[in-house]
């Protein structure tokens, strides 16, 4: 009996802290647009956004893919996560993730989950092209994900619409996205992160129905043991998010 319990104790001690029942905590950190100045709320300059690669840098965080812990979450891969485990993406596509954060991403080597809405790409002026979002693939760095197809505000097309016509934009915007990324990309889009983080339980069934197997908020909390794949929370930062701000959010949010 007691070399049972001295082999359980070892077991314990020996077992990754992740895998510690109540233990997971990861934020997710997400961005949207960078540049030299703060142009609006979603804009964070490019010296804050080195401060905070450099501070998980220095502090032993390890960024590392979302689909990793998507992997961990629903069990097709028990590995146990690194010490301090922290997710990077970004939404939008936009231009400044591939002339900013693309760079700097290469520099520390961490990957990001890029969140695209297609009607953008190659048309709008401020949103990256097709070419460039197969280049940040090539780079095995960035995971092309979606947005959605035009990036809708649910809640006000459902007051506007009937339901027939709501139901019907849902499913373009969900499939169609899908479809074109895949085409476009030449791989699986399976992540969804919700525009302006509108979901309710009818988007995740229809969501669920498309090919989706994890969705995304911007609920600022960090993922945790059994977090459900329906509604990962997201931190939205901002460039005040900095200094003591930025280290409060990931230190709390990762237990430290």
């Amino acid at each position: 009996m007691r070399s049972i319990l001295t082999t359980l104790l070892l077991l314990l001690i020996l077992l990754p802290a992740p895998l510690l029942a109540g233990e997971l905590n990861v934020p997710i950190l997400l961005y949207h647009r960078f540049g030299p100045t703060v142009a609006d709320s979603m804009t964070i300059t490019t010296p804050v956004f080195i401060e905070h690669l450099e501070y998980l840098k220095k502090n032993d965080y390890t960024v590392i893919p979302l689909r990793r812990l998507v992997n961990y979450l629903n069990k097709s891969d028990l590995k146990p996560l690194p010490k301090k485990p922290v997710v990077i993406v970004a939404d939008d596509a936009h231009k400044s993730a591939y002339t900013v954060m693309y760079p700097l991403a290469k520099k520390y080597q961490i990957p990001v989950t890029l969140f695209t809405y297609p009607s953008a790409i190659s048309n709008a002026s401020y949103a990256m092209t097709w070419e460039e979002l197969r280049e940040v693939d090539k780079s095995g760095l960035f995971d092309i994900q979606s947005h959605t197809f035009w990036h809708p505000n649910f809640k006000k097309e459902k007051k506007r619409l009937s339901a027939t016509e709501y139901e019907k934009l849902v499913d373009v915007q969900l499939i169609k996205a899908k479809k074109k990324l895949e085409k476009e990309i030449g791989k699986t889009v399976d992540t969804l992160a919700w525009p302006f983080g509108i979901y309710d339980e009818e988007l995740i069934k229809r969501a669920t129905a498309a090919g989706y197997t994890a969705l995304l908020t911007i609920e600022a909390r960090p993922v945790k043991n059994g977090e459900r794949l329906a509604a990962l929370p997201r931190f939205l930062l901002s460039n005040q998010d900095q200094g003591s701000r930025f280290i409060r959010i990931v230190e709390k949010a990762s237990g430290g």
